[in-house]
């Protein structure tokens, strides 16, 4: 979708809420780790921000999901903020509020970038090809020097794999 400058221009896939309610079931922190540059571009606002993951979160809990906690950095590229990923920042404090261990962790993303915030983080990289994640796959995989731990069509197949890999399937 790219910069969602306006409420109306959010989406989310229909299969959302099933795999974070997978999560919640199992006792699984779903956590949201997003860069947010359209803020420092002056594309958008901060407050925007926060009503589109208000309505995210409400969505979700129509359907019983709920998510731990979102992480935003609001920073550019070239501003050096350590928690824009593929730095850790963000991860950092959500493991530090949560109690969560990065090492037993999932990285899901459609970017090869989320992918390296994975192994930087020393967990493992599941990359989606909703979003930019099929452009990423087909066009940039063979420049990059990290391969994911798998590959889903989405994220309900993200998070089904990521139940059969810690039961050991």
């Amino acid at each position: 979708m790219g910069y969602i400058n306006h409420l109306s221009r959010f989406r989310l896939f229909p299969w959302a809420a099933e795999a974070i309610k997978a999560l919640n079931e199992k006792n699984i922190p779903a956590v949201v780790l997003t860069n947010q540059s359209g803020v420092a571009r002056g594309y958008f606002t901060s407050g925007l921000l926060d009503k589109v993951h208000d309505f995210m979160k409400n969505e979700l809990a129509k359907d019983g999901a709920r998510l731990a906690g979102i992480y935003v950095c609001q920073h550019g590229p070239d501003d050096g903020c350590p928690c824009r990923k593929p730095l850790t920042g963000l991860a950092d404090q959500a493991a530090m509020n949560l109690n969560i261990d990065l090492k037993k962790s999932y990285v899901i993303g459609d970017r090869f970038k989320d992918i390296l915030l994975a192994r930087r983080m020393g967990s493992k990289g599941i990359m989606v090809l909703t979003g930019y994640g099929r452009g990423e796959w087909e066009y940039i995989q063979s420049s990059e020097r990290i391969e994911p731990d798998y590959v889903a069509d989405d994220l309900k197949q993200a998070v089904d794999w990521i139940l059969c890999d810690l039961a050991g399937k």
